[in-house]
């Protein structure tokens, strides 16, 4: 087992809040606003970030090195303030280990028979 595989491991399951931030970021990088409303659309209304949650989730996920603040940012109408995030390759790599942890769950679900449209 490596080092890398090893970390990824130690992350996992991801709370729900940290697999939305990394969703929202992994096409490219954002500010807070950006990743709120985001996961607030993708989510359909369900998942409401507040402000505090997400910049203590943001903290900590750059502390174990998911996200990284970048300089990068849109060229014109940007506001100075802002501080982007980027997901880094660490930050991948869990994301992509909680998305097949999240599918084998549903697979063994489906396969003890609950659907969805159980009732």
């Amino acid at each position: 087992m490596t080092s890398h595989h090893a970390d990824v491991q130690a992350l996992l399951p991801l709370p729900s809040v940290t697999f939305q931030v990394l969703i929202a970021v992994s096409p490219g990088p954002c500010h807070g606003y950006a990743i709120i409303q985001d996961v607030e659309s993708r989510t359909s209304g369900t998942l409401r970030l507040g402000a505090g949650t997400l910049y203590r989730s943001i903290a900590r996920m750059v502390e174990q090195g998911l996200l990284a603040e970048t300089s990068k940012r849109p060229a014109q109408g940007d506001d100075d303030r802002r501080r982007y995030y980027r997901i880094t390759p660490l930050g991948t790599a869990v994301a992509r280990a909680e998305m097949r942890r999240l599918t084998n769950l549903v697979q063994l679900a489906r396969a003890s028979g609950l659907t969805p449209e159980s009732s």
